[in-house]
């Protein structure tokens, strides 16, 4: 038995959400908007803290600093009772300032001032919280790249998700080669299925998924020639904010996977808890339900 099912490397850090009349913003001095609020919580939260509430044995390993941002992500984690390993950093604790429309799209702005390349992950703590891991889903952070010899050397499956990776940029390859489950979003692709067709023949994928918003997801595996395609479900109420629905896509589909799941399930799952986040405000922190998920199998 490993001590966790799913190890969590990077992507914690805090947004400041802003409600806008519309994307894009159009040019003026001043506006009124009807909230604005910081939170703690970006990808790789989203990511523990989802698959923890479905029950499994989640921790989280991230870089932050000694400042205000820093103490809300470490306030979260412990809200929610989800284990999480710090490693200081002098570039400070990660942030974003996220635009959201009244139809939920998102457009977000980071601060990349908040990372430094030459951060890194201890490489014997890596080796040991991989090693007590069933599966680890790396961020693409810098820790997370140099991290990943180790996490393959340790025997436990890996994910990563590229998110709106162009098709082109070298630096997203080096996680989609070392990884076992590539999820990324199609919104930056000119052709989805032939990046997706390029990520399986050049790297060790058993399966990439690429999520498309309204048009669903679409899955290629190694034991399949053709991409099975799951469409966008309808959300169980209003839609309100598509913050972090990629990431609950992940979550559910790796919910899936660890339960030992098909593939189908597996994507039904992940647009299940997509759909889910879309009705959900980026103010709260709220997932899916285990047995909505299980109902969906």
């Amino acid at each position: 038995m490993t001590d966790y099912d799913v190890l969590v490397l990077g992507g914690a850090g805090v947004d400041t959400i802003v409600y806008v009349p519309e994307l894009p913003l159009a040019y003026a001095d001043s506006y009124m908007v009807p909230a604005i609020q910081t939170r703690a919580g970006q990808t790789g939260d989203f990511v523990a803290l989802g698959l923890h509430s479905l029950g499994l044995r989640t921790h989280h390993l991230d870089v932050l600093g000694a400042d205000h941002e820093g103490d809300l992500v470490r306030e979260l984690h412990e809200r929610h009772g989800v284990g999480f390993t710090v490693v200081p950093t002098a570039a400070g604790t990660k942030r974003a300032v996220n635009l959201v429309d009244p139809a939920g799209r998102r457009l977000s702005l980071y601060d990349v001032s908040r990372g430094h390349a030459d951060d890194r992950f201890p490489a014997d703590l890596v080796a040991k919280l991989a090693g007590a891991s069933r599966h680890v889903h790396v961020s693409i952070t810098h820790p997370g790249a140099q991290a990943l010899p180790a996490i393959v050397q340790s025997g436990a499956t890996i994910s990563t998700d590229l998110h709106n990776w162009d098709g082109e940029n070298p630096y997203h390859l080096g996680f989609a080669e070392h990884a076992d489950i590539v999820f990324l979003s199609a919104a930056a692709l000119a052709d989805h299925e032939t990046a997706m067709r390029a990520l399986l023949a050049n790297g060790r994928a058993r399966a990439v998924i690429a999520t498309a918003g309204s048009a669903g997801a679409f899955l290629l595996t190694r034991d399949s020639p053709g991409v099975r395609h799951q469409p966008a479900l309808v959300p169980p109420a209003p839609v309100v904010d598509s913050n972090g629905a990629g990431d609950a896509f992940v979550t559910g589909f790796l919910f899936g996977l660890l339960n030992g799941a098909d593939w189908d399930t597996c994507l039904r799952n992940g647009a299940v808890a997509g759909a889910f986040a879309c009705t959900i405000p980026s103010t709260r922190m709220e997932f899916v339900a285990r047995e909505d998920l299980l109902k969906s199998s």
